[in-house]
């Protein structure tokens, strides 16, 4: 049996878990839970940017025997509030062209804006982008579509769904929605303060 993409071995963090799980090359896992249940606490954690017990691995790599910042830039996180930390968009972009801002509803101008002018949906959308400017493997997405009206929710499953089809990604998708996690996912978790259940959606 071949190596997952992914995998999550006895994860704890602040006080919960284990959580355990694996996600294929090539495959979304969706993941659901009352809001405080720590999705989000678990996603840092696999993304190694909060103390935690436990492994993950990236193809059979361990995370702890990995440099963090290039763990970050092949397991990249798109928290639910990104980060932008200099005056415009594209400074937080390499200096090469970026093929996914036509799909995400932007022109290149968007890599000249201010990002104080970008509204809450726009820098999901770009945050999306500037992740996947570093090819990453695996791809753990916090409720990206929280802020976005429908047709950038539609616009923002088809870009994901393209990449992880053609990059062979492994996709943890944390979703509000039964509906979404039930469109974008083929297998679907229950985060539990003392583990991950797999159901339905």
């Amino acid at each position: 049996m071949n190596e997952p993409r992914l995998r999550v071995s006895e994860i704890r963090t602040q006080g919960r878990g284990p959580y355990s799980l694996t996600v294929a090359a090539g495959e979304c896992v969706s993941l659901r839970g009352p809001s405080g249940s720590g999705k989000s606490l678990l996603l840092r954690a696999i993304a190694d940017l909060d103390p935690h017990e436990g492994e993950a691995y990236l193809d059979g790599q361990p995370c702890s025997q990995m440099p963090a910042p290039q763990w970050r830039r092949k397991v990249a996180l798109l928290p639910v509030e990104s980060q932008w930390w200099l005056d415009t968009v594209g400074e937080h972009f390499p200096p090469a062209p970026c093929p996914w801002l036509a799909p995400l509803g932007f022109s290149e101008a968007a890599l000249g804006w201010q990002v104080g002018r970008l509204s809450s949906g726009e820098k999901q959308r770009l945050a999306l982008a500037r992740a996947l400017m570093n090819r990453p493997r695996a791809l753990l997405l916090d409720e990206p579509t929280a802020s976005l009206d429908e047709a950038s929710i539609a616009a923002l499953e088809a870009v994901v769904a393209d990449y992880r089809e053609s990059e062979q990604a492994a996709v943890l998708w944390v979703s509000h929605s039964r509906e979404q996690a039930a469109r974008v996912a083929a297998r679907h978790f229950q985060l539990q303060a003392d583990g991950l259940q797999e159901g339905s959606p």
